[in-house]
């Protein structure tokens, strides 16, 4: 009676482990086949030079990004953080220290987990995915408590009330978290998950677009300023799917709106009395 048991028991085994195996080369699929999906007789290249497959275009563009947002960032905060002695700048605090090692860590992740996808390690690409999402959270709770940090020291952009100020880091938390969590949630869907990510990492890229070289005596410059790069990384984005697809990927259209829509609506609520009395009660703690 065993060796029946045990028959059955290696057979479940095996077809499980075959159900796994397969759902893994469905995704590796989608991430790494052309748009067209695989090759058929129908699409054996002719004697003329064959186009490249819109994925091919996308491994370009999403690398390209991953390029720019690592020089905006670069650029941003080389004077206060990178090249601080360079600057004559004193060395920033511990937590600011750790603050800018995790945030800078999130900018060569998403660099890296570009380039997995456009030389085929997906299966690679997946695995540091994890480590993504630990850092994801913790850049979160440590850019929450810098905000306030930084309030309460009075620091904010040229010609805004520190109180007032304080609204759009944490805001920029709150958008960060709700785009990484869909994206997360969307890693089965590789069209949404690459788009999600990089509005993600976009979202994040204010903080150094503030510290570019501009006029900083104009009151209020520095935060629209910001705000108009992170919104020209996003159109950047909207026109690659119009010219590549003839459409906008939804997670562009829901993501994008999110971030768009964010910018005035923080600093609304944060001339508000209300959030005045929050904020109070926040560098108070």
């Amino acid at each position: 009676m065993l060796e029946p048991l045990q028959d059955r028991m290696h057979a479940s085994c095996v077809g499980t482990c075959l159900m796994h195996s397969e759902e893994m080369d469905r995704i590796v699929n989608e991430f790494t086949l052309p748009a067209s999906g695989p090759m058929t007789t129908s699409s054996i290249p002719s004697s003329r030079a064959p186009a490249l497959p819109v994925d091919a275009y996308d491994r370009r563009f999403y690398g390209g990004m991953a390029v720019l947002i690592a020089m905006i960032v670069f650029v941003g905060f080389s004077p206060s953080f990178y090249l601080a002695p360079a600057f004559h700048r004193a060395t920033p605090p511990p937590l600011r220290i750790v603050h800018g090692v995790m945030f800078s860590s999130w900018i060569v992740l998403f660099a890296v987990q570009t380039a997995l996808i456009t030389t085929g390690r997906v299966r690679w690409h997946m695995r540091l995915g994890i480590a993504g999402a630990v850092l994801a959270a913790g850049m979160v709770g440590i850019g929450s408590v810098v905000a306030v940090l930084a309030a309460r020291a009075g620091h904010a952009a040229p010609g805004i009330d520190p109180l007032v100020f304080m609204v759009v880091p944490l805001f920029d938390m709150v958008v960060f978290t709700v785009l990484v969590v869909s994206a997360v949630r969307l890693r089965r869907r590789p069209q949404a998950h690459k788009r999600l990510m990089l509005l993600a990492t976009v979202s994040l890229v204010g903080a150094a677009a503030t510290r570019l070289p501009l006029n900083y005596h104009i009151p209020g410059v520095p935060l629209f300023y910001a705000f108009g790069v992170v919104d020209a990384l996003i159109l950047m984005g909207v026109l690659y799917d119009v010219v590549t697809r003839r459409r906008v990927h939804p997670a562009y259209v829901w993501g994008g709106l999110l971030i768009v829509v964010s910018e005035p609506l923080r600093l609304a609520i944060g001339g508000t009395q209300l959030w005045r009395a929050f904020a109070r009660f926040l560098i108070g703690l």
